[in-house]
């Protein structure tokens, strides 16, 4: 889609506000948070845990495999509520100095609601598999503190998808895959379901604004696109979850990063939405090596 071919920017709004409407959630009411887990229920598919396919992964057992998988899992969700968290912020700041008549801003509005609820929705998951608060380590959290502060136009709306679309990759498989346990299945597809309209919302406000963009604008959307890409690529998993099945985590951690398996997976998740950024001017460049060094590319 070229920009000419582009949709009104308020009957693309209207559509979405009523999809939002018909095809919404609510988690605390349409998932039920007390029934009995699965014993034998992975958190991702095997082929996906950062392990897969090393010498560690060959000495844990199907018990120990599966545990993984769910602490990978949370800690996955746990990046994205992170991130929900910076978005729900930048998207207030940018509704706050636009009229909230226009339905792009009402929109913009719905879309925080979306991801105030899945903030909560991906805590409570955690929260019932009993896993610990997998959170950022601190450069990273004051790195997204930063990012959140100084990101707008394109650098906003690139890094937003970024997030958005690998995690929707991974969630998409996971919730049609019988071996994940139904709970975690029916959080994907609440998830899937709803973030894409905020893809949608994201990617034609992108193309919209990039011809518009001066250089230095440019410039710093590709920078901050790239540090948002390898930044959380390298968190997705954290290391403290190979502690879980008795890994220490530096070890797991570095044969997680050298993982041939792992690299693919990251470039999976991201192959949609490469070729866009680059058709959008966001990589391209220096910055790319940033991509490739964090296995995207």
């Amino acid at each position: 889609m070229n920009v000419k071919s582009l949709n009104d920017r308020e009957a693309t709004a209207e559509r979405l506000l009523r999809s939002s409407l018909d095809h919404s959630y609510e988690p605390s009411i349409d998932i039920d948070w007390q029934a009995p887990l699965a014993a034998d229920g992975w958190g991702i598919p095997a082929h996906r845990v950062s392990l897969f396919g090393t010498e560690l992964w060959e000495g844990l057992t199907d018990e120990q495999r599966r545990t993984l998988s769910v602490h990978e899992l949370c800690s996955i969700a746990r990046i994205g509520l992170w991130f929900e968290m910076i978005l729900m912020q930048m998207l207030l700041r940018y509704a706050y100095d636009r009229d909230p008549r226009r339905r792009h801003v009402q929109y913009a509005l719905t879309e925080i609601a979306d991801e105030c609820r899945h903030s909560i929705m991906f805590a409570k998951m955690t929260e019932r598999f009993g896993v610990p608060d997998y959170a950022p380590r601190r450069g990273t959290h004051e790195l997204g503190r930063l990012f959140k502060t100084i990101a707008y136009g394109p650098a906003m709306f690139a890094g937003t998808l970024f997030v958005e679309e690998i995690l929707d990759q991974i969630q998409r498989e996971a919730m049609c895959d019988d071996s994940v346990h139904p709970l975690i299945r029916m959080v994907n597809k609440i998830h899937v379901t709803e973030e894409a309209r905020h893809v949608r919302y994201a990617r034609e406000e992108l193309m919209r604004i990039m011809p518009k963009a001066n250089a230095a604008e440019r410039s710093l959307a590709r920078y901050l696109s790239s540090r948002v890409a390898f930044v959380v690529a390298r968190n997705l998993i954290h290391r403290d979850v190979y502690m879980a099945v008795g890994i220490d985590p530096a070890a797991g951690h570095k044969a997680a990063v050298a993982n041939p398996h792992h690299q693919e997976t990251l470039r999976w998740s991201a192959r949609k939405l490469v070729p866009f950024l680059r058709e959008q001017g966001i990589i391209g460049g220096p910055t790319e090596a940033l991509w490739r060094k964090a296995h995207l590319i």
